[in-house]
């Protein structure tokens, strides 16, 4: 490689690969290619720095929910993570299975909709028979109003309504019953009528859901009422 003279102060340029420039004594004051190089060397040593301290967040969080765990589990002291976990898993299982066989004694709305009737037998009256209708939903205010609107065209004599709210949601349980001399084909057709009038509510309770924010704080209201019409 060659060495072009510029005429100037004794300054010169090396033609290279480089292109290094050089002054009279020798001392490189710049190369191409080497400015900024240790740019991406800082930003990877800030991301490695950054990951390593999220890292040691993280473990510090599991070893406190750890230690949390090991004050609730008996005799926990010699067990390791995975037996904690294992033993914490099934007791919550545990508690789920008591917590489902406690509510069944209970009227407690469930967070899926639902409608659901039955025709049950009248023992004393073979004539009559009861039907049985639950609705769970969000618990509106023109809900109500909609339900007696429909128990008015169903004709049918109620006998007791259980009614309970929790979060927002509502279950209705309804008794109803028919005086008429009603054989399985009219028990049937009574049952569908009334499934199809709960529906029917459903529906349009569900279309104004949007309109009404929900519950933002937890509220129990569980009442039983008996009421009879004339």
């Amino acid at each position: 490689m060659g060495t072009v003279p510029v005429g100037v102060g004794g300054v010169r340029v090396t033609e290279s690969s480089s292109a290094s420039l050089v002054v009279d004594d020798g001392e490189r004051v710049g190369k191409k290619g080497g400015v900024g190089r240790g740019a991406p060397e800082a930003k990877t040593a800030m991301a490695l720095k950054n990951h390593s301290e999220a890292e040691r967040r993280r473990r510090e969080r599991i070893n406190s929910h750890l230690a949390t765990l090991r004050t609730m589990v008996p005799c926990s002291d010699k067990m390791d993570k995975a037996a904690i976990l294992a033993q914490v898993i099934n007791h919550v299982k545990e508690l789920k299975s008591k917590a489902v066989e406690i509510s069944k004694g209970y009227n407690i709305p469930s967070d899926t909709d639902e409608v659901r009737v039955e025709a049950e037998a009248n023992a004393v009256n073979s004539g009559s028979f009861y039907i049985r209708a639950t609705l769970c939903c969000e618990d509106r205010p023109e809900l109500f109003a909609e339900l007696r609107q429909t128990l008015d065209t169903l004709q049918l004599k109620l006998i007791r309504a259980e009614i309970s709210t929790l979060s927002g949601r509502v279950k209705n349980i309804l008794i109803m019953r028919c005086d008429d001399n009603a054989n399985d084909i009219d028990r049937h057709i009574y049952t569908a009528s009334v499934h199809q009038a709960l529906k029917s509510v459903l529906d349009r309770v569900n279309s104004t859901v949007d309109f009404y924010p929900r519950a933002k704080r937890r509220r129990i209201s569980m009442f039983e009422s008996s009421c009879s019409s004339s």
